[in-house]
């Protein structure tokens, strides 16, 4: 039986989420399979309905701290914050002590950042999640951040159930069945899977790679090599912002093994300004699970801005190269390369917490396909200053600094690159075997 997660505000909702909620129902008419839903009330106000699983009252009983009278009187940013952290609670414990197949929820702006907020803090990535939202033709990056969240917009607002609105809560509700269906399913195959591998002995090295688009040539052929040379599942995330928190996540869910941080440019953004910035905790997940973690600096020499008439005032005068209409790259400075050195530095002293399974690889013909020799964004005295940054930042400790004169794309130095990390694996294979 798929058993769903339904999250409503029902004291501004009731009747669009109670449709929502017989949709649901009704989605199992075409199949066999019957249906759970366990609705969440997560309104600022109590309602009484027989089909609430957790009523508001059950909810702050259980997870609210101190007064729980008291969220009638506080403003509504505060109130959100608070049932934010009341659901995510709940989802948790639902999610430990219940196979969940799916998370729904249907809101306006308020409720998108109140169950986004849920099932980006709560519900692991995999897990089916969908939102009908006001807001989901916008800007939806803080949305959906790092997660596999399913937006749908709702067209018209989510206030009253007319026929437009009952069209798409019909078709969420039928996406959300046949998601979470399938999911069941998936999970059943995944845990006959498991036992037949250890059954066998077989165990895949997941690892994650990060790629931007001047590095996937490199990417590229360290996958292909990984695949045909050892047993692993090779997982590559885009380094867009997103993409270097979402690897993050998965090595914090303990569902990455070794990592190829080949593509660390967000910090580039994160310094600068740009577009695509990794939030100031990158690199620290990697580093605290003491995986084999080899780091370099691909892409480091650039940073991302939208349509070329978007790029900031102060930055009019650098170098600039239109990637595509509406991603526009600024060419780092020597300075600025020198900061994200001294980023990496102190991510690597404060967090390493086994060096010797830490490298940090510094090709040096080219940090990026337009980096090299002759190429738009070719600045030695740039790379120098991030490359010399983190060689004499590193000259004392215990990680091993690579310094290689090819460029990051060449075919050689991939597959070096990727021996390098499968050999960090076996050694720390056999040190867990040992402990």
């Amino acid at each position: 039986m798929p058993h769903i997660i339904l999250l409503g505000t029902l004291d501004t909702k009731r009747a669009e989420i109670l449709y929502l909620y017989n949709q649901l129902q009704n989605a199992t008419r075409f199949s066999t399979t019957p249906l759970e839903i366990t609705l969440i009330d997560c309104g600022r106000q109590a309602i009484s309905d027989d089909v609430i699983t957790i009523t508001h009252t059950d909810l702050l009983a259980k997870y609210a701290p101190g007064d729980r009278t008291e969220i009638l009187t506080l403003p509504r940013g505060q109130v959100i914050e608070l049932l934010i952290s009341c659901v995510s609670r709940c989802v948790s414990d639902l999610l430990r002590t219940t196979e969940i197949h799916g998370i729904i929820g249907a809101g306006g702006s308020g409720g998108t950042s109140l169950f986004s907020a849920v099932m980006r803090k709560a519900a692991p990535i995999g897990l089916p999640k969908l939102i009908v939202s006001t807001v989901a033709s916008g800007n939806t990056g803080p949305v959906v951040g790092e997660c596999d969240i399913t937006l749908m917009y709702s067209v018209v607002d989510i206030a009253g159930t007319n026929w437009l609105l009952r069209e798409v809560l019909g078709n969420a509700a039928g996406a959300m069945f046949g998601m979470a269906s399938t999911y069941q399913h998936r999970l059943s195959e995944r845990r006959t899977r498991t036992l037949q591998d250890k059954q066998q002995g077989e165990k895949k090295v997941r690892v994650g790679i990060t790629m931007f688009g001047v590095t996937t040539p490199c990417v590229d052929h360290v996958r292909r090599h990984l695949e045909d040379n050892y047993s692993v599942e090779v997982y590559v995330f885009h380094a867009t912002g997103h993409g270097g928190k979402a690897m993050e996540r998965l090595v914090e869910e303990g569902r990455l093994d070794a990592i190829l941080d080949i593509t660390t440019t967000e910090i580039c953004d994160l310094i600068a300004g740009g577009t695509m910035s990794c939030e100031t905790s990158r690199l620290e997940m990697t580093l605290k699970r003491g995986i084999p973690n080899i780091i370099s600096v691909g892409a480091t020499d650039m940073v991302n801005f939208g349509p070329v008439n978007t790029v900031p005032d102060q930055y009019r005068d650098r170098k600039l190269f239109v990637h595509n209409p509406n991603v526009t790259l600024m060419r780092t400075s020597a300075a600025e390369c020198r900061k994200v050195g001294e980023f990496m530095l102190a991510k690597l002293d404060r967090f390493a917490q086994d060096p010797g399974m830490v490298e940090v690889w510094l090709p040096g013909g080219g940090v990026s396909s337009i980096g090299t020799v002759g190429s738009a964004f070719a600045d030695a005295d740039a790379d120098a200053a991030l490359a010399d940054t983190l060689r004499s930042g590193l000259k004392d400790s215990k990680i091993r600094v690579v310094s290689d004169e090819r460029d990051i794309n060449d075919d050689g130095f991939a597959i070096d690159i990727a021996d390098r990390l499968m050999a960090l694996v076996a050694k720390h294979s056999c040190s867990a075997i040992a402990s």
